[in-house]
């Protein structure tokens, strides 16, 4: 139920958050709070106040980010774990590829990018490197 009610919370969050009118009203209170400094003698307090709101923000937003960026990559993780099942000519080995070991995906990598590469070739378009 946290869990849930967590995951509507971040995603109704990092939806306001991601708007230009969010980052419209962010530019308009840096900027009062820059004009408002010589009403406040540019005090300690007065630089305080910026930098002790925009760390816990940032603090806060990390997470509600990261649980967004968590989401979605799951989802289309799993949206191409099903292209893959459901294609016949698809290689299932590739199914979880997210859970081997970084030399693995390595060597996977390199066996695509030459595939890739013998493509290029087969049509007249030589190139050399990574994809």
């Amino acid at each position: 139920m946290i869990n849930e009610k967590f995951r509507l919370f971040a995603q109704k969050i990092s939806l306001i958050a991601g708007r230009p009118l969010t980052f419209l009203l962010a530019v308009v209170v840096i900027i009062s709070w820059g004009f408002s400094g010589s009403f406040f003698n540019y005090s300690d307090t007065w630089q305080l106040v910026i930098n002790t709101s925009t760390t816990i923000i940032t603090f806060l937003m990390v997470f509600i980010i990261q649980n967004t960026q968590n989401r979605d990559a799951r989802s289309i993780q799993l949206k191409l774990d099903e292209l893959i099942r459901s294609t016949k000519s698809a290689r299932n080995s590739l199914l979880y590829l997210e859970n081997l070991e970084d030399d693995e995906i390595d060597r996977l990598s390199e066996e695509f990018q030459k595939i890739y590469q013998k493509e290029m070739r087969r049509r007249g378009r030589v190139k050399n490197g990574s994809f």
